[in-house]
């Protein structure tokens, strides 16, 4: 049995001014063929459950990518067509069964429906090839994506610490189908929510009920696998927006039947996707009261794992303007400021003009460096390996990084 086995991932905010091409995947994990089992088997990904199942199935995996990129604009269609080139150049060459870890909230610079515009192409080369894909969390189900493959799950945790075991869940389903031991079928259903990334925590409401929803009627037998997908509402398409997609064993109405009380769940809670923030000096002086930490500022409106600059210096500026001690800031993404820190050496001081490098057209906005002086007090070549419960194992190369110590704040 041969087995294609890929990943293509890219969750796109169509407001970000950051550029994606193909350096961003590169820098980030890209690789190919062997090197692709020899990255992910240590981990607790997707690609490492596929990679277990295909080995005690006894196939052989055909691997032609595995490619990521974190957030950031629309991805360029060179970076795009070298990736699905490689993935429908592998399937057009025969194989048996087909297993995708793909996002589900990938735009293209000449599609809005990156996972669907592959997967389509894909079953056209493999018409009568099961397909089995996981997506993340904040996937934007679309038809094509559901019309265009035999089973499709997503993660049921945020942060996303369950992808080795998503995977193996559809990795099961697909090989179940193959052996002829299964026949799933699938439903699905979207309601219109732009549900706030905020508002998705899984161990919170409203995805907590949801999700004891998805697990119980799996538990129960009633269908193979449900999932709730919050959406990614920073990709600004059609198809934004809260889902639920179901596989049951030859029982369409048993899928259905769930995703109709998923949806009916989804839209009336539909009030509670929305988050009221606080004010910025409001939130960062009730962070000083405090006593008791450590106390986490988060910076969601500049995050990278939502397709933020990082260099964003707002908050930044007011911790210093209400005089907070002790302050760990990670990270911040300025080139120029590491550059300048790597030629002034450890323990040199400095005076720079810290982040604010990027504009962002799409808020009518510019950049705004903040003038910081402090001590070098580190120097990396930025990679590690992830310890965490997610990306478990897996090698980051951030690129060349420095701590700046500024006697109340260490940035890095």
């Amino acid at each position: 049995m041969r087995v294609v086995m890929a990943m293509m991932k890219h969750e796109t905010n169509t407001f970000s001014p950051v550029p994606t091409t193909w350096t961003r995947f590169e820098e980030w994990s890209a690789c190919y063929g062997e090197d692709v089992i020899r990255a992910y088997e240590p981990t607790n990904m997707t690609l490492s459950a596929y990679i277990k199942l295909c080995r005690e199935a006894g196939a052989e995996i055909i691997s032609p990518i595995a490619a990521e990129a974190m957030p950031s604009g629309p991805v360029d269609d060179d970076a795009y067509h070298l990736m699905s080139d490689h993935i429908l150049e592998a399937v057009a060459k025969g194989c048996d069964a087909i297993m995708l870890d793909l996002h589900g909230a990938m735009v293209a610079e000449s599609t809005q429906d990156g996972e669907g515009t592959l997967l389509e192409q894909v079953r056209r080369a493999a018409p009568n090839t099961p397909i089995c894909v996981t997506c993340d969390l904040h996937a934007n189900l679309t038809q094509t994506m559901v019309d265009n493959c035999d089973a499709l799950i997503g993660y049921k945790t945020y942060p996303h610490t369950d992808m080795y075991e998503v995977g193996t869940s559809v990795g099961q389903i697909l090989l179940a189908k193959l052996r002829g031991k299964a026949n799933p079928v699938m439903s699905w259903g979207r309601v219109p929510v732009l549900s706030q990334t905020l508002r998705q925590g899984t161990v919170d409401e409203p995805f907590k009920t949801l999700i004891r929803i998805t697990r119980e009627v799996e538990a129960s037998g009633e269908v193979m696998a449900a999932t709730v997908f919050g959406g990614f509402a920073l990709a600004d398409i059609h198809d934004a927006g809260i889902s639920c997609i179901t596989i049951a064993d030859g029982n369409q109405a048993a899928a259905d039947n769930v995703v109709k009380r998923l949806r009916s769940e989804m839209w009336e809670k539909r009030e509670e996707h929305l988050y009221n923030h606080e004010p910025l000096a409001d939130a960062v002086a009730r962070a000083k009261a405090i006593t008791d930490g450590p106390v986490i500022l988060l910076d969601h409106s500049d995050n990278t794992g939502s397709g933020g600059n990082q260099d964003v210096m707002t908050v930044i500026a007011e911790v210093i303007r209400q005089d907070l001690k002790d302050v760990a800031v990670g990270g911040l993404w300025d080139p120029v400021a590491v550059q300048l820190m790597m030629e002034a050496g450890i323990g040199s001081t400095v005076t720079l003009e810290l982040g604010g490098k990027t504009d962002m057209p799409s808020i009518d906005r510019e950049g705004e460096p903040l003038t910081v002086t402090g001590k070098v007090k580190a120097l990396t070549d930025g990679e590690w390996i992830v310890r965490g419960p997610m990306y478990h194992g897996l090698v980051v190369r951030m690129g060349h990084t420095a701590v700046l110590d500024t006697g109340n704040m260490q940035i890095v």
